[in-house]
Formats: C-alpha cells, sequence, structure tokens
C-alpha cells in the first residue's frame, strides 16, 4: 500500500463528503463505517450525522461499540429499531437476502435524514467490497445512497492505515457482518439461532480470540477463527471449555474448521449454483 495514495484518496474523499452540505451515515461501528463517520465529522463538523439500526440480526458488541465511537466523535448520534425482522422474505434466508434488509433499512434511513433536514444518506462500502456478492448493494444504490469511500477507490487497507492516522480505535478492528450472515441460505433467520450465535461469538472473543464466527448448522456450530490461532484453540483445557460452553448455549455439536476465517465464506454455495 502506497501511504501517499492513500492520502490523496482522503483529500478526495472530504471534498466529495463537502459537496452533500450535510449527511446521515449509516453506521455499524466497524473500520469501514467509522471512517466515514469521521471523514465526514472533519468535513461537514455538525453537519455530519450517524444512525444505527437495532434488532436481533445485530451483534450485541456492535451496537456498544458504535455508541462509543459517536461518543468519541462527538457525533449526533440516532439509534432506531430497523424493521427487517418483521419481513418474510429477509427472514426465509434466499440468496437475496440482503437486498430485502437493506431495501428496508434504507427506507428508514431516508426517513431519518428527512426528519433531520439531511441532504444525503452514505454507506460505508468500499473497493474491496466489489468482489463478494453484496445484493445489499443494489438496494442502497436504488434508494438513492451514496458510497463516497468506493466512489473514491478507498481499499480496506488504505481505510485501515487512514483510521490509524486519524486516531481512531477502530482502526485494527476485526470486520464483522449481521448475524444472519452466519446462516445458510435458505434456513430460516430467527431469533433463537441469532441469540445462540451471539452468545458463542462473544464468549470466544472473551476467551481472547479477536476473530471469531459461529456458523450455525442446526445443531452443529462451526467455529471459523483466524487460521494462526488454530493451534491454540486444540489446547485440551480450552477445547473442553468452548464444546461445554457452546452446548449449553443449545448446540449438540460443535466443529473447528481447518481452513480458518475466510470472508464471505458462506457465499460459496452461490458460486457452485452459479
Amino acid at each position: 500500500m502506497d501511504a501517499g495514495t492513500a492520502r490523496t484518496k482522503k483529500a478526495a474523499l472530504l471534498s466529495l463528503l463537502q459537496e452533500q452540505e450535510s449527511l446521515l451515515v449509516a453506521f455499524s461501528g466497524g473500520v469501514d463505517s467509522s471512517f466515514l463517520l469521521a471523514a465526514a465529522k472533519e468535513a461537514l463538523g455538525k453537519g455530519a450525522h450517524a444512525a444505527t439500526a437495532v434488532s436481533f440480526i445485530h451483534p450485541s458488541n456492535e451496537i456498544d461499540q458504535a455508541n462509543r465511537i459517536a461518543h468519541f466523535l462527538g457525533v449526533h448520534h440516532v439509534q432506531f429499531h430497523s424493521r427487517e425482522t418483521s419481513l418474510e422474505a429477509f427472514l426465509a434466508n434466499s440468496k437475496e437476502r440482503c437486498y430485502y434488509c437493506k431495501k428496508s433499512l434504507f427506507r428508514q434511513l431516508f426517513e431519518i435524514a428527512k426528519e433531520l433536514g439531511l441532504h444525503a444518506v452514505a454507506h460505508g462500502a468500499n473497493q474491496d467490497d466489489l468482489g463478494d456478492y453484496r445484493p445489499g448493494f443494489r438496494a442502497a444504490e436504488e434508494a438513492g445512497a451514496i458510497a463516497p469511500l468506493m466512489n473514491v477507490g478507498l481499499t480496506k487497507e488504505e481505510i485501515r492505515f487512514l483510521s490509524r492516522e486519524m486516531g481512531l480505535p477502530t482502526w485494527n478492528k476485526p470486520s464483522d457482518a449481521c448475524l444472519a450472515s452466519r446462516i445458510p441460505y435458505g434456513t430460516p433467520v430467527t431469533p433463537e439461532r441469532t441469540g445462540q450465535v451471539d452468545q458463542a461469538e462473544r464468549f470466544l472473543r472473551e476467551k481472547g480470540f479477536k476473530i471469531a464466527r459461529v456458523r450455525h448448522h442446526g445443531t452443529v456450530a462451526r467455529i471459523e477463527i483466524a487460521p494462526g490461532d488454530i493451534a491454540g484453540f486444540l489446547d485440551e483445557g480450552l477445547r473442553k471449555e468452548v464444546v461445554a460452553t457452546l452446548r449449553k448455549i443449545g448446540f449438540e455439536h460443535v466443529a473447528l474448521d481447518l481452513e480458518g476465517y475466510v470472508t464471505g465464506k458462506m457465499n460459496r454455495v452461490l458460486e457452485l449454483d452459479g
């Protein structure tokens, strides 16, 4: 990565944001949306606002993180209960799940922006996101939301570098996604399933695994962690504790994915279908 190129892209981003006059950022508290919000605050001052969706598909730690970052940046922050969990098309968990979710989400975000008198709604998609299946992008475009990070060509590596320069505590935060992404396509999304995933992942983070995904395969929990953590995971005491805890949560069987965590892994079934 070239630092000069990253800074040039940030300058272009600030210029683009200044054109908006005021902005509502779809804010999860992750690396990308935190950087976008910080840049919006730098470009627009009090014209930058944040909105965070709350429902049973969002990890509990992400909501807390969003609150902390918004407070850290001194940005007006709205939390709202999102409506995707009332949509049968979303809960059915087809490959278009994210489209139905984001279509509903951006409708609410634009309602909030209108109430606040804001000119635009933005989300934190970056250049690297183009390499995965992301039907939510289509919903965002249809709604009229902008993707400033993508528009100026910022990659995840550049966003982390610039976030560190800006002193953002999220610069090295692992990527995350909604809890519905842990459930295979075709298996309905339910509060029970996402709750089990949330509890299991929170436990693994407490045990020191910064990257931890628990994929919900019915009675089986398939754990994905960073490849470098796999050897330590097999410590007998830790292994037994993980199995006992996840069984209490509701899983009958606990499996470790020997490949380790790979982003977008649940979308591989779509490549096979294609």
